[in-house]
C-alpha cells in the first residue's frame, strides 16, 4: 500500500483510494471492505462501479458518482470532506494502477497538502480467468501475461502497439478496446493465427457476464451477435488452446521428483 503524506498536515484521516473488484460485492478485499464500512463520503466511478459495492458502507454516508464530475470537482469534493475530518473513499474499479487515472488524482491531492493512500483490488483479467477456468502462465506454454489496451482517443506509446505486443504470442488480456474489436482481431490474427482460440469476457464476476470462448476468424460475428460494445475484455493466447481433461502441462513444483526447501 502506497502513502503520500505531508508531516505538517494536520488532516486526520487520509483519502482512501480502493479498489472495487470487478464488480462482484465480494471480490472487494478485506481492506477495502473495512475501508468502505468506515467511510463517511464515497466517490465512486458511477459508470463502472456497481452500486451493489456500497452496500458495505454504513447508514448516512454520503454517496458521490462521479460519472459526470471532471478532475477539479472531484478533488474539490475530497478537499471539502477532508477538511470536515470525515473519512473520504474514492473507490475506483478493479484496481486503481491499472487504468484507473488515479495518478492525477493523486497529484492534485499532493498539491493541497492532503494526505492519501491506495488499497489495492482484483481486476477484471483475473475474475475473466476465472470465469474461464484458465491459468495464464502454463509451464512450456507461457510465462507471460500482458496487459494492454488498443489505442483510442487516449493514445498508446508506439512501442507498445498491439501489433508489437501480440508479437510475442504471449497470453494476453485486453481491455478497452471492444468497440474496436475488428482492428483487435485483424492485428491477432497477424500473429496468432486466424485459428487461434480466444475468449471474450463481458462484466465479469457480475450478474450480467456473457463468457465467449471462439475462433479468432469468428470472434467479431459473435461479439455483434451478443451485442457488447463496452466493459469486455479480449483475451487470447496458447492457454486457451489446452482442455482441462486432457491437458499435460504441468509445474515442476508438484512433481513427485521435484526437491526442494519443504519438500525433500
Amino acid at each position: 500500500m502506497s502513502e503520500i503524506q505531508n508531516p505538517t498536515s494536520d488532516i486526520n484521516h487520509p483519502v482512501l483510494f480502493v479498489g472495487a473488484g470487478p464488480g462482484d460485492p465480494e471480490l472487494i478485499t478485506v481492506k477495502g471492505q473495512k475501508a468502505l464500512m468506515d467511510a463517511d463520503v464515497v466517490i465512486y466511478a458511477g459508470s463502472l462501479v456497481p452500486k451493489t459495492l456500497l452496500q458495505w458502507t454504513k447508514p448516512g454516508t454520503k454517496h458521490i458518482s462521479s460519472a459526470s464530475m471532471h478532475l477539479d470537482e472531484i478533488v474539490d469534493e475530497m478537499e471539502i470532506s477532508v477538511a470536515e475530518g470525515k473519512r473520504v473513499v474514492r473507490l475506483h474499479t478493479g484496481d486503481p494502477s491499472l487504468y484507473g487515472a488515479v495518478f492525477e488524482q493523486m497529484m492534485e491531492l499532493t498539491k493541497r497538502s492532503i494526505p492519501h493512500k491506495m488499497i489495492p483490488g482484483v481486476t477484471a483479467a483475473f475474475a475473466a480467468a476465472a470465469s474461464l477456468g484458465i491459468e495464464y502462465t502454463l509451464p512450456g506454454v507461457s510465462q507471460t501475461l500482458i496487459l494492454t489496451r488498443m489505442a483510442g482517443r487516449t493514445p498508446v506509446p508506439e512501442k507498445e502497439n498491439l501489433a508489437s505486443l501480440a508479437a510475442h504470442q504471449t497470453s494476453m488480456a485486453i481491455y478497452l478496446s471492444i468497440s474496436m474489436v475488428d482492428e483487435v482481431v485483424d492485428i491477432l490474427a497477424g500473429a496468432y493465427g486466424k485459428n487461434a482460440r480466444c475468449a471474450v469476457v463481458y462484466r465479469a464476476s457480475q450478474p450480467q457476464e456473457k463468457v465467449i470462448v471462439t475462433q479468432l476468424k469468428h470472434l467479431i460475428e459473435n461479439v455483434k451477435a451478443e451485442k457488447i460494445t463496452k466493459t469486455a475484455l479480449i483475451i487470447v493466447g496458447k492457454m486457451l488452446d489446452l482442455d482441462q481433461e486432457k491437458g499435460t502441462s504441468t509445474s515442476k513444483l508438484y512433481h513427485k521428483d521435484f526437491k526442494h526447501g519443504y519438500r525433500k
